[in-house]
């Protein structure tokens, strides 16, 4: 199993639950994040008592799959958020050990590779 982690801009959500739903995949964790983009340089602002960081609103969706739906996932979030801009988003693919439903208590396990690899789909 594979942990799916998607950071979108907000205004991207609608369409991406929209794609997500139509290629079959439902469940998903939603949150509201804030986050910096890389390329814009080191923090400059000015201190003055507390620490702003200029941080920028972000959306970020979390889905479990099994490692074989990976490519369709990170592939329609990609294809749901890009506008032809510049940073439309970030999509990570990291190993699950193991999933519990709390409701029934029930496990699905898989065996974890040790040569699995992190990987990152950046959405340019």
């Amino acid at each position: 199993m594979k942990l799916v982690r998607a950071i979108i801009k907000p205004d991207q959500l609608a369409s991406v639950q929209r794609a997500l739903e139509q290629n079959g995949f439902s469940g998903m964790t939603v949150r509201d994040i804030g986050g910096r983009e890389e390329d814009k340089g080191p923090y400059t602002g000015t201190v003055t008592g507390s620490r702003s960081l200029d941080l920028e609103p972000w959306i970020q969706i979390e889905l479990v799959v099994d490692y074989y739906k990976v490519d369709l996932l990170a592939s329609t979030i990609a294809e749901a958020c890009q506008t032809g801009s510049i940073w439309e988003g970030r999509i990570l693919v990291v190993p699950v050990e193991r999933a519990i439903r709390v409701r029934v208590s029930k496990r699905q396990e898989k065996e974890v590779d040790e040569e699995e690899r992190h990987v990152v789909y950046a959405v340019y």
